[in-house]
């Protein structure tokens, strides 16, 4: 196991247009809003359009009920004329030494099956052994760091060439990307997606079925991605585990990718060929 080292949220000049953005998105009035925030619609009113200027308190109050991300929660302090008040700690901080080893753990418990960790531009951060298993004869400089999740599964010296329903996962990793997008503002994240978005898009594949209706594949409720593996398709079903309650921006952005076997071929395969880790 190895440790590897935009369309965007709404968007204003100050805090009242950011947070009239953030409760429009979630569909609320001023009313509902001040309500759960213990504050009045009246001053919520004054706030949106700049007469009254929200309390540190009231900034974290409103963006704990509108979901906001952890990062965008700064972004809306930082137009009220705060400091930010959670901090973003490098991984590899001294301070993160819990939290490393936790993944690194959880990491290893998946094996013999994929599970990867990245943050929220899709890079990289750790994986374990059986991760490797699927990167054989991608093109070397894309497995140079910081290796990117979504490039090297979508690049056409990625894995894209083996991905059976390259269509179908192409479209969830996009539709993916957009949705964080319009959560944060993330410029790395919007040129990634930019880029792989102008990769060539593969010919339509009739097995795949409809965009937007079940996979045919005998998975009804997941998709499955299906990669050509030695002469045979191995095929997974990917479950996405974040951090409840991060205090930390870092944090808040890391996701453990873990791929579960969705047949029974794939799970003798992997069994055979990464088998469980050796204990000294």
């Amino acid at each position: 196991m190895t440790i590897m080292a935009g369309m965007g949220s709404p968007t204003g000049t100050g805090v009242g247009p950011l947070l009239r953005g953030w409760r429009e998105r979630r569909q609320l009035s001023q009313l509902q809003l001040a309500l759960r925030a213990d504050s009045s619609a009246r001053h919520l009113s004054f706030v949106e359009n700049g007469r009254s200027r929200p309390s540190r308190e009231l900034v974290l109050r409103l963006a704990e009920q509108l979901d906001v991300p952890v990062r965008e929660r700064n972004t809306l302090l930082l137009a009220a004329g705060y400091a930010p008040h959670y901090p973003e700690t490098p991984l590899d901080d001294p301070s993160m030494a819990a939290l490393r080893g936790g993944m690194e753990r959880l990491l290893a418990a998946h094996d013999p099956y994929p599970a990867v960790v990245v943050d929220g531009s899709f890079r990289v951060l750790a994986a374990n052994r059986s991760l490797g298993l699927l990167l054989d004869g991608i093109a070397p400089h894309l497995l140079q760091p910081p290796l990117n999740a979504v490039r090297v599964t979508l690049h056409p010296e990625g894995l894209a060439p083996r991905i059976v329903n390259l269509g179908q996962w192409r479209r969830h990793l996009l539709e993916r990307m957009e949705r964080r997008l319009e959560l944060v503002r993330a410029e790395p994240l919007r040129q990634l997606y930019e880029e792989v978005r102008g990769y060539p898009e593969p010919d339509a594949d009739p097995a795949e079925g409809a965009a937007d209706g079940p996979a045919e594949d005998g998975f009804p409720f997941a998709l499955p991605i299906r990669i050509r593996h030695e002469g045979r398709v191995l095929s997974f079903l990917s479950t996405i585990a974040t951090f409840n309650t991060p205090l930390d921006v870092t944090v808040s952005e890391l996701a453990m990718e873990t791929f579960l076997p969705a047949d029974a071929e794939t799970v003798r395969f992997l069994q055979s060929s990464v088998g469980p880790e050796r204990q000294p």
